[in-house]
């Protein structure tokens, strides 16, 4: 049976490439770096070679700081408990803003802090599927601490922003967080140009290994540790250091830069292709316009059709989608980004997103599209909502 995969924002295929950088650090190399015999010594040129290449896929600064972590789940867990105690329990600020469709991760941790007794404003999204700066300008007051906006949506790939909202927050006085986690390798990520207090990125997200995250924190900016026990990254993140997994996120970084401008054309194209034979199929509708969104996505609604029959008919011929989040995909609730654009109760549950990589072929969309197509069309036909 065939075999594709039209899942990439809920993880990645390991560029082979990584992999092979990868490979000594597990048996040959595999030294704790804080230790001070040649087996933990021998690894720090690789360890500087990863943060060379992680500081300048994002072209952070000299005085910046990547702290390194399991997850991008993590840095933001870490973000906005640090917000909370260094902050908000001593009363000076008591306010974050953050949006509506947020990742779990970071819309579960800000109800977190609501039940510690910070005040949290969700902002919803427009008709765009995106919050506009002057939507969160209008929502900032004296309290408000942080702010934490995505960079783009991981259901229907929507750009905020990120830009306008960093300036708005740096013109109050307030922190700003964004979660990059859906920008890193498909759209220009570029610290200096927006001015961000923290953003947070995971390795598996563009080819490279699960397991390993960064979070940057720009220059003058600290942030009380999440983890606390060695002294290892000077004690802003204790716990033994993922080597090869730091190897391997550092190349995939690089690589992720170097891919940007397939990205922007070739996956645009193949995106645009699988997009424009879908919505030939009757009340078939794309969340968001494309030029708002990274080039690998399309979110569909499908009148008429549930969500998850239709990704346990795709996978019956071997296809690989999603109905929006991996980290909410057994959940049965309404999508998020469908209830927040006022789509109406009908199409709540019809949500599929189909989301490419740089290895993506042709011939792979020419075949989901027939699937799909005869997937639709079958479930139709057994739907008393259709």
């Amino acid at each position: 049976m065939q075999r594709i995969y039209f899942d990439n924002n809920a993880t990645t295929m390991v560029d082979p490439l990584v992999r092979r950088a990868m490979e000594p650090f597990f048996c040959e190399r595999y030294g704790n770096p804080n230790s001070l015999h040649q087996f933990g010594t021998e690894v720090h040129p690789d360890l500087r070679a990863a943060m060379d290449r992680l500081y300048a896929g994002i072209n952070a600064a000299d005085g910046d700081d990547i702290l390194l972590n399991g997850c991008a789940t993590e840095g933001n867990n870490t973000v906005l408990k640090a917000v909370w105690f260094d902050l908000i329990r001593h009363g000076s600020k008591d306010h974050v803003i953050t949006t509506s469709v947020e990742h779990p991760c970071v819309g579960n941790t800000a109800r977190f802090l609501q039940g510690l007794g910070a005040k949290v404003t969700f902002l919803p999204v427009n008709r765009d599927a995106r919050v506009e700066a002057d939507a969160v300008r209008d929502a900032i007051t004296q309290r408000t601490a942080l702010v934490s906006v995505m960079w783009a949506n991981n259901e229907t790939g929507i750009v905020f922003p990120v830009r306008e909202i960093a300036e708005v927050c740096r013109e109050s006085g307030v922190l700003f967080h964004t979660d990059a986690v859906q920008a890193i390798g498909k759209v220009k990520v570029d610290v200096q140009e927006v001015p961000v207090d923290f953003l947070t990125f995971s390795a598996h997200k563009f080819h490279g290994p699960k397991g390993v995250g960064g979070l940057f924190v720009r220059k003058g900016l600290k942030l009380s540790p999440l983890l606390h026990g060695g002294e290892q990254m000077a004690g802003k993140r204790a716990g033994t250091i993922n080597v090869a997994g730091i190897v391997g996120m550092g190349l995939a970084m690089e690589l992720a830069a170097q891919n940007l401008a397939f990205e922007g054309s070739e996956v645009r194209r193949l995106r645009d292709r699988l997009e424009d034979a879908l919505l030939k199929i009757p009340d078939v509708m794309a969340i968001g316009r494309r030029e708002m969104r990274v080039p690998n996505t399309s979110f569909l609604s499908v009148r008429g059709v549930e969500g998850e029959a239709l990704l346990w008919d795709l996978n019956r011929h071997g296809i690989a989608a999603s109905t929006g989040s991996a980290c909410a995909s057994e959940s049965l609730e309404a999508s998020p980004i469908i209830s927040a654009i006022g789509a109406g109760p009908e199409l709540s549950h019809t949500g599929v997103r189909l989301s490419l990589s740089r290895f993506t072929t042709q011939d792979e969309v020419d075949a989901v599209v027939r699937v799909f197509s005869g997937a639709v069309e079958r479930l139709r036909s057994i739907s008393s909502a259709y």
